[in-house]
């Protein structure tokens, strides 16, 4: 059979009819997608994700998100299940069921288990009116209004939209939880996600005689040729005790440069940056770099608790590592 359409104009429109199907969805969210996060939420056991064909596969990548990013989640399939898979489920658990009609004779199956376990049911399913719907503790609407398949059969615009819900439900439990970039990362140690993330800042951290220390009294000019000798752009300053009180950066030797006309006479405790940002050696690198593009900075200084300069951590050494 010959195509009746262009081919870019019929993937723009399975594009549009998906993105649409997704839109869709926030006339839906609501109090039952609210009920459904406190249910995820007060989970003490875990969160079960079951589908058939299509459906099953959607809810595989469900139940990887929710469990990194801090909802511990298995997926069960459905047919399996009936044939003794379904020893893993507890009365503890949370069971969220995959069906655009809700009809799936195979989920349907582990119905009398649930109810008779009282296991919650969380029913994602475009059939309100469904046997799944009516059996779920709470149910939300993945329903689109066509398929972006031109023969409205094959699951394409449905499972997208299954697929954002899936990633809603596990966003706001992130977030309701609190779940941190440092979590999301001890989640991730391998792969692109992870290269880099877990180095802390003391193991990239420049140290020992590479380090530009300066003393408050020192002259503004000497402290120039220590930045240009170390090559850091930024010197650290410390009183008499060794306790760092600022930084001398590139941006504040042009600004003493266009104030004054004479700097002989200079000290840097007049020019230099005072309470400059710090961070921990301890932190993790990916922290450090956070703080650094907050604050346009491309050298950090590190002290430890009793603010005692113990080494700079450069942008460039960062990007090396992988931390970005």
């Amino acid at each position: 059979m010959l195509m009746t359409k262009n081919i870019t104009d019929l993937a723009k429109e399975v594009l549009d009819i998906e993105a649409s199907s997704i839109l869709r969805l926030k006339n839906g969210i609501g109090a039952n997608f609210e009920r459904a996060i406190n249910l995820l939420y007060a989970c003490k056991g875990r969160v079960i994700v079951t589908g058939m064909g299509k459906s099953g596969l959607i809810g595989k990548k469900i139940a990887a998100t929710l469990s990194s990013t801090g909802t511990p989640s298995y997926f069960l399939h459905p047919a399996e299940s009936t044939h003794g898979d379904s020893g893993i489920i507890t009365r503890e658990d949370v069971i969220i069921a995959i069906s655009n009609s809700g009809e799936t004779q195979e989920l349907l199956n582990l119905l009398p288990l649930i109810k008779r376990f009282g296991v919650t049911l969380i029913g994602l399913t475009g059939g309100l009116n469904s046997t799944l719907s009516k059996s779920s503790d709470v149910y939300l609407d993945i329903s689109v209004e066509k398929e972006a398949c031109p023969l409205n059969k094959a699951p394409t615009a449905s499972t997208t939209a299954t697929l954002a819900m899936g990633d809603a439900l596990a966003v706001c439990l992130l977030e309701k939880r609190g779940f941190s970039e440092e979590d999301f990362l001890i989640f991730h140690p391998s792969g692109k996600l992870g290269k880099g993330f877990l180095y802390s800042v003391e193991e990239l951290m420049i140290t020992g005689e590479k380090l530009p220390i300066a003393k408050e009294d020192d002259k503004f000019a000497d402290v120039i040729e220590l930045i240009s000798e170390k090559k850091l752009g930024m010197a650290i300053i410390t009183d008499k005790t060794g306790v760092m009180t600022g930084v001398l950066t590139d941006g504040d030797i042009r600004r003493t440069l266009i104030k004054h006309h004479n700097i002989e006479k200079l000290t840097v405790n007049e020019v230099m940056t005072i309470n400059p940002k710090t961070i921990s050696p301890k932190e993790l690198a990916a922290k450090a770099l956070n703080l650094m593009e907050k604050y346009s900075i491309t050298a950090l200084a590190i002290s430890d608790e009793n603010k005692i300069p113990v080494g700079v951590v450069h942008i460039h050494d960062l990007l090396k590592a992988g931390v970005a």
